[in-house]
C-alpha cells in the first residue's frame, strides 16, 4: 500500500487527476482522497486541473458553437437553392404572387422570426391562408394562429370568428394577447389575428422569393 501511495504522490505531481491515477494503480478515490487530503502539493494541482477543465470547456462549447453555426447554414443554404429552384414554376401561379405580395407588406421580414403575418382584415387572412394551403401545400394543422384584443372585445367571440374565417380549429389557436392602453375601449371588430406557420427553413424561401420577386416585376 505503501508503495501505491509513493506511485499515486509521483502520479499526482505530473498532475494527474484522481481517475487517471485511479485507473493506473487501481485505487479508489476515496483512498486518493485520503493520502492527498491535507497535502498542499496535491491542493495545487486541483487548482492547475480545475482551470484547464475550465479552459477546455469553454473551447469546447466553441467548437460546438461553430460546428452547429455551419449545420445550420448549409441547412439555409439548401433552402435558398431549394427556394430558387420552386420559383420558376410558383411564380406563374397568381396565388403564389398575391400571398408573397401580402407577406411582403405584412409579414415578419426578420430573419430569425417565424412566417408570421398579421392583420386585422378577414379578408386578407383568408386570402394568406389560401397562398399557404394552396401555393405551398402547407397543412392547416401546421399552422398556428393567435389573437391581440383589447378588453372589450370577447376572446370566445373572436376566436370563434377567426377559427371560422381561417379554418383553422380552436385548438390551434395560441393564448390571446390583451392590449391595456390609452384607449381601453378602442373597437379593432375582431381584433389582430397573427397567422403563424412553418420553421426557419421556410423563412429562408421567404426571403430568396421576395427578393426574386423583386427583381422579376
Amino acid at each position: 500500500m505503501r508503495k501505491d501511495k509513493n506511485k499515486a504522490i509521483e502520479l499526482r505531481k505530473q498532475n494527474k487527476s484522481y481517475n487517471e491515477i485511479r485507473q493506473i494503480l487501481g485505487v479508489s478515490k476515496s483512498t486518493l482522497a485520503a493520502w492527498f487530503k491535507n497535502d498542499p502539493m496535491s491542493k495545487k494541482v486541483k487548482v492547475i486541473l480545475t482551470k484547464q477543465n475550465s479552459e477546455n470547456s469553454r473551447q469546447r462549447i466553441k467548437n460546438l458553437i461553430k460546428t452547429n453555426n455551419i449545420r445550420w447554414e448549409k441547412w439555409r443554404e439548401a433552402a435558398r437553392q431549394e427556394a430558387k429552384i420552386d420559383f420558376k414554376s410558383l411564380f406563374k401561379n397568381p396565388l403564389f404572387i398575391t400571398g408573397l405580395m401580402l407577406y411582403w407588406g405584412e409579414g415578419d421580414s426578420k430573419s430569425g422570426n417565424p412566417v408570421r403575418l398579421s392583420n386585422t382584415d378577414p379578408r386578407m387572412i383568408r386570402l394568406y391562408i389560401k397562398f399557404l394551403t394552396k401555393s405551398l401545400n402547407i397543412s392547416k394543422k401546421s399552422i398556428k394562429i393567435a389573437l391581440i384584443l383589447y378588453p372589450d372585445l370577447s376572446e370566445n367571440e373572436c376566436i370563434k370568428f377567426w377559427a371560422k374565417i381561417t379554418g383553422i380549429e380552436k385548438s390551434q389557436f395560441y393564448k390571446t394577447q390583451f392590449i391595456k392602453g390609452k384607449h381601453p375601449t378602442k373597437k379593432l371588430s375582431h381584433g389582430v389575428c397573427m397567422v403563424t406557420c412553418g420553421n426557419r427553413q421556410l423563412k429562408e424561401k421567404f426571403i430568396v422569393w421576395i427578393d426574386l420577386l423583386s427583381k422579376t416585376l
